[in-house]
């Protein structure tokens, strides 16, 4: 019954980790390479360019201050970032991590490029594109300004507009811009836009009223992403559209749920939003005792959707002669955990602790079991700031881990000590009963009971350590600090793969196995994976033999099952997983010593050599 137990629960925990390979890694692979082609596709099409328009009566919408003529609803001809850019009259970004441009037509931040972040892990690689303007493949950019109440004549400001800069000069952390524009009618609008060395953006608005009547306006902000971006497509991750709105909680939308859903409106006051990549961020965060009219909208011109997350806030009248100020703030930047705001007390408070923001540090997507992760991403960075280096940071949370759960383990280790210590006996039992199973059964059950010996602790070891596997693939995964990562030798990035191969003598031959069609994807099996596979495999020799033949299968090939299985995660995992494994053997071996048990690994390896051999 035991081993029946046993084997069913090896079983199962087999079953589980494939499940979870397939579900979490091969499909969103497959996924992500469907994406890739159609999203080649639509970059052949032309991109329309919506403009909303404000219909009388209705409840105002951010940036629809003028209607929308009928060729600003045809196809316009897709053009190359650089030609957009210089098609307009513009003002230069220049902090330690943003460069862009601020489009003087249209007031909008349309061009913001990271450029601490680079595509590759090459540092001559192009810097990270956040934002491109109107026109390019992939407009992407922020708007802020004031949208007239019902039975409001007066011009406003659109995305036609041509502001003129009061002064001269660029946009740095110790100099902000001012913009102008006088619509003609007894109205001047002025847009201060300052920055910080990070990535927050901070946009005063005034509008002065020297006309015969008085004007009610309300103050907007949006940001706005033309065509659905390319995602990773893993279920652990949310990429789309995001706002922590008050009571509301935290609000997550994916792109085809909002595609569904076409808008969703929320009321709030001490929110924020906007749209989040895995690793890129861009949102709005108003003032946090602002109530907000807020809005998720999936708006589709032509093939293309245009995804939107604005608010609007309350309207403000600009008596004759007075003036009105609109206060609004941007993040446009890199999801940094000590940016955003993660732990306080760690230094890493970030945005979040200095603006008073409503858990701005859910921006990165930590995951259900929080609680863990973000203890492991601190132990981690604690130690990256002591060695420079997240690989070492892994080797020594794994020790600090291992010291966790070492009671825990000992018992575990010491249970199977002892189970290896009876094997004669149950060997014994074997040749004594051999045609009665129950009575093996009962028999063998008395001996566990009489050595107090629990058969299913052995499976501890793997159990306690699963959750810390997810941590840290959490880890790894989501945040930018993990991102280009490099370890020592061919880890370049601790995020990715091993680049390594062995099915091309690890590229001795030229040739990509994981291009074959059909099989490529699993052609993929780099040197750290092989390096896990055998401490596994050691780990499971220095295991005693299990009795029953299906159990002795299944532990055989375990090894070599992971192996193939971890060759896709990040280096960093099968790492840890590589370095547990060793770890665990040296603990083990004490503590069979310490019971008095032989340790018979070499003995088991020499048996097993000799088998293939005979």
């Amino acid at each position: 019954m035991t081993d029946n137990r046993n084997t069913i629960l090896a079983v199962i925990l087999s079953g589980l980790v494939l499940i979870a390979w397939q579900y979490f890694y091969n499909v969103p692979a497959m996924e992500k390479q469907r994406a890739q082609q159609q999203a080649q596709a639509e970059l052949q099409k032309a991109t329309p360019q919506p403009t909303a328009s404000a219909t009388p009566g209705a409840t105002p919408q951010p940036g629809a201050a003028q209607p929308a003529s009928p060729a600003a609803n045809q196809a316009q001809p897709v053009v190359a970032r650089d030609v957009a850019i210089a098609a307009s009259p513009r003002v230069k970004i220049d902090t330690p991590r943003i460069a862009g441009s601020i489009a003087l037509k249209g007031g909008r931040i349309d061009d913001i490029a990271l450029v601490q972040f680079r595509e590759t892990v090459d540092p001559k690689s192009p810097p990270i594109i956040l934002y491109s303007p109107s026109g390019t493949a992939e407009p992407y950019y922020a708007e802020f300004g004031w949208v007239a109440a019902t039975g409001v004549t007066a011009k406003m400001p659109d995305a036609q507009t041509v502001w003129q800069q009061d002064g001269s000069g660029n946009l740095t952390p110790t100099t902000p811009v001012v913009l102008k524009w006088d619509n003609g009618d007894g109205l001047t609008f002025r847009r201060t836009i300052a920055v910080d060395d990070h990535y927050l953006f901070t946009v005063k608005d005034e509008v002065s009223n020297v006309g015969n009547a008085p004007v009610t306006l309300y103050p907007y902000a949006l940001i706005s992403r033309h065509g659905t971006p390319q995602v990773s497509g893993y279920y652990i991750l949310h990429e789309g559209l995001i706002g922590y709105l008050g009571d509301h909680g935290l609000q997550e939308y994916a792109y085809k749920k909002i595609d569904e859903a076409k808008k969703v409106d929320f009321k709030a006051t001490n929110g924020w939003l906007g749209i989040t990549d895995k690793y890129w961020a861009s949102a709005l965060l108003p003032d946090t005792s602002a109530p907000l009219q807020a809005k998720f909208s999936s708006n589709l011109t032509g093939n293309v959707h245009t995804y939107q997350t604005d608010y609007l806030l309350d309207p403000v009248t600009v008596a004759i002669g007075g003036t009105a100020t609109a206060n609004a703030r941007l993040f446009a930047g890199a999801k940094e955990a000590g940016v955003v705001g993660v732990f306080p007390f760690a230094g890493l408070g970030g945005y979040n602790k200095e603006l008073g923001l409503n858990h701005f540090d859910l921006l990165i997507d930590w995951g259900w079991f929080y609680f863990i992760t973000k203890p492991m991403f601190l132990g981690l960075d604690f130690f990256y700031r002591f060695f420079g280096n997240f690989g070492i940071s892994i080797l020594l949370v794994t020790v600090i881990v291992k010291l966790l759960f070492f009671p825990l383990a000992n018992k575990s280790y010491a249970s199977m000590a002892k189970m290896k210590s009876i094997q004669p006996q149950l060997q014994a039992l074997k040749e004594r009963y051999p045609d009665d199973k129950v009575k093996q059964q009962q028999e063998m059950m008395e001996i566990y009971r009489k050595e107090k010996i629990n058969p299913v602790a052995g499976c501890l070891p793997v159990v306690i350590q699963i959750p810390v596997f997810f941590s840290l693939y959490k880890v790894l995964f989501v945040t930018i600090e993990m991102r280009h990562a490099p370890f020592y030798g061919w880890i370049k990035d601790l995020s990715a793969p091993d680049p390594t191969n062995l099915f091309n003598l690890f590229g001795l031959i030229p040739i990509d196995p994981t291009t074959l069609p059909v099989f490529g994807h699993y052609l993929h099996l780099g040197i750290w994976p092989i390096i896990m596979g055998i401490t596994m495999w050691f780990q499971m020799k220095l295991n005693p033999t299990p009795p029953d033949p299906t159990q002795q299968i299944i532990f055989n090939w375990m090894p070599l099952i992971f192996t193939f299985m971890l060759a896709g995660f990040p280096a960093g995992l099968v790492i840890y997983w590589a370095w547990n494994n060793t770890l665990s053997v040296v603990q083990q071996s004490y503590i069979m010593r310490r019971n008095g048990v032989k340790v018979e690994l070499f003995d088991n390896l020499k048996a097993t050599f000799a088998r293939k051999a005979t």
